[in-house]
């Protein structure tokens, strides 16, 4: 990805406004992004869609 300009962004809503430790996720052409919201310059994952999806199910999964 060309840095973090082709990406839109948004936060967990799991995380809340105190400034803590959060992950932002975002919606490029074909991949999901990850970055830590503490250094948006910082570096990010990258995802296949499929992947990403199968780990979001996995997680969810776990949490039932």
């Amino acid at each position: 990805m060309d840095g973090n300009r082709a990406v839109t962004w948004r936060t967990s809503s799991y995380s809340g406004n105190n400034g803590g430790q959060c992950v932002e996720v975002g919606n490029a052409a074909h991949a999901i992004a990850v970055r830590d919201s503490r250094d948006p310059r910082g570096p990010m994952l990258d995802f296949d869609p499929q992947d990403w999806q199968r780990f979001t199910d996995r997680v969810k999964a776990d949490t039932r």
